[in-house]
């Protein structure tokens, strides 16, 4: 006797908070599910409300809107098994839960016992950890229930639910946020835990953007070996249809002597909740599966879908419609153009032109070409006038001092202005182009150019600028960040003949260094070890503890690299500890 099971995996985008549209979306994907002919579709970690959903948990009247939101998709559904990411309320306790809805019922609740409590993770502030993994029995096939960290944890949750359960298909509901190259970390998890238990693991991810985060999907299935049988794609909602073949599991785990040593010698953590749930009322005609191989994004396609998808549903899931973005010729406005012009559609992005008696005629001209190739809309607001005020209404009090940072950054406050009054008048979002770099060593202006709403590439280093940039042209097969721009050195253009390298190191030097600073936090000594000047290391070190106060006060941005600044490091302003 052969044992198989058709599943769906809605890999959703749902709208933090919206309950009622979410709800409707999955109500949605259930029903093209059962078109499908399958038997149980699974969706993300807490899909009804989105993720994270950081205070609204404080809301009573919020959490039992989820529960009668709950209530319907569960009356909604008749015909199949849909396994829906909730919070659970049970008293004074909250749980970060996936709902078992069966023929109009919740017929099971499962509490997420693995709560994540770094980086950008904060579950431990809302949510009680559940302590007895599920393993449901239906239609004589063993199915393992957990929530994203619980797969994540060796010798747990899964381990528990294979060797002693006896689940042969692990069902994982997911909201694991995008960062560079996470994909593979997550097959690499999907498939260890699959040789290891002999099981099937179905990994089912959030879609969509979330603040400073990004969910790119990416779900999957791998079989008993760890080898892929199913994946969505990435940075875009889609329904995975897969059929499991258990009888062959079962088999392998007869004839594999490693998985019966296993099952005999694992010490269980936890006690097991084991039910048996209802057979389907009738058997459904499953129609054919049409199944279309995907490629992997590269590195830098997927670092593009990233920014893009977070652009995208940051504005528009704010009720924004249209963009402005400060054009200044250089590179980092430029990336920040064509990404917000794939994002929203370049109708929805105005690009302006502040020229002062600094600016070359080469970056006017680079940002008026990057406009056209773009084709979005201009306008040119000159700065000279406004400076010039500025210096008259301060001469008297500046007097007998000579001009400084403190006049280019008058200039740059002056175009902060320009834009958030242009936000104010036409209801468009500001987006500020600075990047990692930047931002990392205070080479940025407070309350000048990082003036606006949402920070396009705020974690994204320079040197990594250049290659996206790059990339962007590859995509087009056409010049649309002009070679000028890309060739010529970075300036700020604030004062005769500027440039970046005045006072930073070399932006290969700097990221390099800011790489093992920030991100690893590695300390000063470490990294002059590796062979970086001390001189500049100490110097670098210094300008990132001390502009901490900026960063604090800056938009929110994407999240593409393993630590952001924001949640991700959050480090005190008043601090001084130095190493």
């Amino acid at each position: 006797m052969t044992h198989h099971v058709r599943v769906a995996l809605a890999q959703i985008n749902p709208t933090l908070g919206d309950l009622e549209g979410n709800s409707q979306k999955i109500i949605q994907n259930i029903r093209e599910a059962e078109t499908a002919g399958a038997d149980v579709v699974i969706f993300p970690e807490l899909t009804l409300t989105g993720y994270p959903p950081e205070d609204l948990l404080l809301k009573r009247k919020f959490l039992a809107d989820t529960r009668i939101q709950l209530e319907q998709i569960a009356k909604a559904n008749q015909e199949i098994m849909a396994v829906v990411g909730f919070v659970d309320q049970q008293q004074d306790k909250l749980y970060n839960a996936a709902a078992i809805l069966q023929q109009g019922q919740v017929a099971a609740v499962y509490h997420k016992i693995c709560l994540p409590n770094y980086s950008v993770f904060d579950e431990k502030r809302y949510f009680t950890p559940g302590d007895r993994p599920l393993v449901f029995e239906w239609q004589d096939i063993k199915f393992g229930l957990n929530i994203c960290e619980d797969i994540w944890i060796p010798n747990g949750v899964t381990e528990s639910q294979a060797f002693r359960g006896g689940a042969e298909i692990v069902l994982n509901l997911s909201a694991s946020p995008y960062y560079m190259d996470k994909r593979k970390e997550r097959l690499a998890i999907g498939m260890t835990r699959a040789r290891v238990t002999r099981s099937i693991v179905v990994y089912v991810n959030l879609v969509g953007g979330q603040d400073e985060l990004v969910f790119d999907g990416d779900s999957f299935i791998v079989d008993h070996r760890g080898e892929i049988v199913a994946e969505s794609q990435q940075f875009r909602e889609d329904l995975v249809i897969a059929d499991l073949e258990v009888s062959v599991v079962r088999k392998f785990r007869e004839d594999d002597p490693s998985f019966r040593l296993f099952k005999r010698e694992f010490q269980p953590p936890y006690q097991l909740n084991f039910i048996s749930l209802e057979r389907p009322k009738a058997t459904r005609e499953k129609p054919p599966i049409k199944t279309t191989p995907l490629a992997p994004l590269t590195h830098l396609e997927e670092i593009y879908q990233a920014l893009t998808l977070g652009v995208k549903d940051y504005v528009t899931k704010n009720g924004f419609q249209k963009v402005v973005i400060g054009l200044s010729g250089g590179i980092d406005s430029a990336l920040t153009a064509c990404i917000a012009a794939d994002a929203l559609g370049a109708e929805n992005v105005i690009g302006v032109l502040m020229p002062s008696e600094f600016t070359s005629a080469q970056s006017i001209k680079d940002a008026q070409d990057l406009a056209k190739n773009l084709g979005i809309r201009t306008e040119t607001i000159p700065i000279q006038k406004p400076f010039k005020s500025y210096l008259e209404t301060l001469r008297e009090v500046f007097a007998g001092r000579p001009a400084d940072v403190t006049e280019e950054n008058l200039q740059a406050r002056i175009r902060g202005n320009i834009l958030m009054a242009l936000s104010n008048k036409f209801g468009w979002l500001v987006l500020t182009t600075g990047n990692k770099s930047e931002t990392s060593v205070g080479y940025c202006t407070l309350y000048g150019d990082m003036a606006g709403g949402f920070a396009v590439i705020k974690d994204v280093p320079k040197t990594l600028v250049y290659k996206l940039s790059h990339h962007k042209n590859e995509m087009a097969k056409r010049v649309v960040i002009p070679v000028s721009t890309l060739e010529r050195a970075p300036t700020a253009e604030l004062r005769p003949g500027q440039q970046d390298q005045d006072s930073l190191p070399p932006y290969e030097i700097l990221d390099a260094i800011l790489e093992e600073l920030v991100e690893k936090d590695k300390s000063v000594k470490e990294i002059i070890e590796q062979g970086y000047p001390r001189e500049v290391v100490k110097e670098v070190a210094r300008l990132v503890d001390s502009n901490e106060y900026k960063r604090r006060q800056a938009p929110p941005g994407i999240k593409i690299s393993h630590k952001a600044f924001g949640k991700d490091r959050r480090m005190p302003i008043t601090n001084r500890y130095r190493t």
